[in-house]
């Protein structure tokens, strides 16, 4: 799906903003997706390389369903090249030359296990679910039929085309947004920053339920400057209740000579994301730390409890504050209702 023939066998792949043109027998840079006699082939569509049951909050989800079970599944294959990739054997593999792998799976059997397993939604997540376009959109209308929600779990660098596709199946997602640089994205991502903004807003017009997840790296995305941009964005183009996880960073991939990301940086990046005026700032991959409970924007007062990713209370009135009645931005019940401040 989503490809143009071109003259002398070649095609293009209009799945992602990279937008390769392939010669016949190339690979995308996702290197999943295989020009044969001038037609594109996905050679990860039945191939799950990664399948378990998550807690939502791991995705990171916060605000989606709190905690409820997610059936999470993932292929090889990824339209960027991170240098500080946090999963680069399953995602960054078939680009090194190894064989794609993964276990045949269809998508009746997938939302067969989601729903033998008490899940509440299943998620595309761990690698990148672009490249996997094919059984996310096929998984995801049988999802819905049988009442399971769909998350998506990206980078954000889809085509229009690809987004639109999506639009009706997708109920919340989770995007990186990895830096507010076109360098970073250029020398670190392989990518361009700005169709991962305008993304941002297309799923916001679509009316998913939208988080967004920023890896703090020292040296690299971390100065003051350009997280209040980033979180001046957010605010602004995306709506103030838009929850916001600022994570640390861990030596991985081919950036393992730099440090994990300090405690002091990503508190920081906590207060200067609720100076640019967002509600919900949360601190990631420090479990235990107070900075990963929900507050009542309105008293401060905490709603949601949590202790790593388990939730250990909720103490809320129907999607509000029992103590000053202010809404909370979210989808607090099975039916997806989306409650906004």
């Amino acid at each position: 799906m989503l490809q143009r023939p071109l003259k002398n066998g070649r095609a293009r792949c209009d799945l992602c903003s990279q937008r390769c043109v392939l010669e016949p027998g190339d690979r995308g840079l996702c290197a999943v997706r295989e020009n044969r006699d001038g037609v594109l082939y996905s050679l990860v569509f039945d191939r799950v390389a990664a399948l378990n049951l998550d807690p939502v909050e791991k995705k990171p989800l916060f605000h989606f369903l709190p905690g409820s079970q997610t059936l999470s599944l993932a292929t090889q294959g990824c339209n960027l090249s991170c240098l500080f990739c946090q999963n680069a054997e399953l995602s960054q593999g078939p680009k090194l030359g190894r064989p794609i792998s993964g276990q045949k799976i269809s998508p009746e059997e997938i939302v067969a296990e989601a729903s033998e397993q008490g899940a509440a939604s299943i998620s595309y997540t761990y690698s990148e679910p672009t490249v996997f376009f094919e059984l996310m959109l096929e998984t995801s209308r049988l999802a819905a039929a049988q009442g399971l929600k769909n998350i998506m779990v990206s980078n954000g660098f889809q085509s229009p085309e690809c987004l639109q596709a999506l639009g009706p199946h997708i109920q919340a997602a989770n995007i990186d947004l990895k830096a507010f640089s076109r360098k970073f994205y250029h020398e670190q991502c392989g990518a361009r920053l700005e169709p991962v903004l305008d993304n941002l807003r297309a799923m916001r017009s679509l009316g998913w339920w939208l988080e967004v997840t920023t890896l703090v790296i020292p040296g690299l995305n971390d100065s003051e400057a350009e997280l209040g941009d980033l979180a001046g964005f957010l605010a602004q183009e995306l709506g103030a209740h838009t929850p916001w996880h600022v994570s640390r960073f861990r030596p991985s991939y081919r950036l393992q000579h730099l440090p994990p990301t300090p405690l002091a940086t990503l508190e920081r990046a906590v207060e200067i994301g609720r100076g640019r005026g967002l509600e919900h700032v949360y601190l990631g991959n420090v479990p235990g730390h107070r900075f990963g409970d929900t507050f009542c924007p309105g008293c401060g007062r905490v709603l949601i409890a949590r202790r790593g990713f388990a939730v250990a209370g909720m103490f809320m009135d129907h999607g509000a504050c029992p103590g000053c009645g202010r809404a909370v931005a979210g989808v607090w019940d099975g039916q997806g209702a989306a409650v906004l401040a």
